[in-house]
């Protein structure tokens, strides 16, 4: 029932970090195991430890690039992670397995930031957002970027009380000091885990923006999707495309962007206090 479930915001394309490895195996210490290997397993199933939700191969548990234990916090995510380990045909095809993927981030922390440096990432990102950069010619695309992107810009100054704006200055627009302050505060009220999530889906999209509406479900993964490519799309609509690599490109962003944003939701505690904490 949970594959079901689960499968569709999971197929896809993705980067191809490595997802994971078993006891015992002596691999995956890092982050580039092969892109594919033969499916060594029959049965997958999730199990509860002293530490959370763990993830079966048959009788084996899962574990982390790092070598630890793979245990996830929810078991909603590990029914997810799991329906991923699941899907997999003959062959074992590591770059599909966001979920797992993220679950290895949060648990090994390679980079090693704590929660402090990952909220200040996300805001750096206000910075470079891409629907605040706008241009003057072609003038097609102007006003395109305009009717696009001024109405999502206008429900986040909205949602959270800030000023954003936009510019065609290729130094971008100034972002008040009380904006990046409020965007803090906010994220602070997401855990480490959800955070990994977060920040995983503004690198796909370029844009702090456009991920918040997505995560906030005022946007769908293929509109947030549509507004990070536009002007990509502009350019397909007037010279066309290749049909093959742009095809694939937007399976894999729509994908990658699907897998953080389920991530995001199946590691928050509670979405009903960060919409308190917005009005307080």
């Amino acid at each position: 029932m949970w594959r079901g479930r689960c499968c569709r915001l999971l197929l896809g394309c993705a980067p191809r970090p490595g997802p994971g490895v078993l006891k015992g195996t002596g691999r995956g210490r890092g982050y580039a195991p092969p892109a594919e290997r033969k499916r060594f397993y029959q049965n997958v199933s999730i199990s509860q430890g002293e530490g959370g939700f763990e993830i079966n191969l048959d009788h084996r548990k899962l574990k982390t690039p790092q070598a630890k234990l793979f245990t996830v916090p929810s078991e909603a995510l590990a029914i997810a992670v799991a329906t991923e380990w699941d899907s997999q045909k003959d062959t074992i095809k590591f770059y599909t397995m966001h979920l797992t993927t993220l679950c290895n981030t949060a648990l090994d922390n390679p980079t090693q930031r704590s929660k402090a440096q990952l909220i200040r990432a996300a805001v750096k990102f206000l910075e470079t957002d891409t629907v605040c950069y706008r241009v003057e010619e072609p003038s097609a695309l102007a006003e395109l970027q305009k009717n696009e992107w001024d109405p999502i810009i206008a429900w986040a100054e909205k949602r959270y009380n800030v000023a954003i704006g936009s510019s065609t200055s290729i130094m971008g627009p100034n972002i008040p000091a009380s904006t990046r302050d409020t965007f803090s505060s906010h994220l602070a009220s997401y855990n480490m885990w959800a955070l990994q999530g977060i920040e995983y889906v503004i690198t796909q999209l370029k844009s702090l923006i456009l991920s918040m509406g997505l995560i906030d479900r005022h946007i769908t993964v293929e509109k947030a999707v549509l507004l990070s490519r536009l002007e990509e799309e502009y350019q397909i609509q007037r010279w066309g495309k290749v049909e093959w690599a742009h095809d694939y490109d937007l399976c894999e962003l729509r994908a990658r962007a699907a897998a953080g944003t389920l991530f995001v939701h199946l590691c928050s505690e509670s979405s009903t206090v960060k919409h308190k904490l917005l009005q307080d």
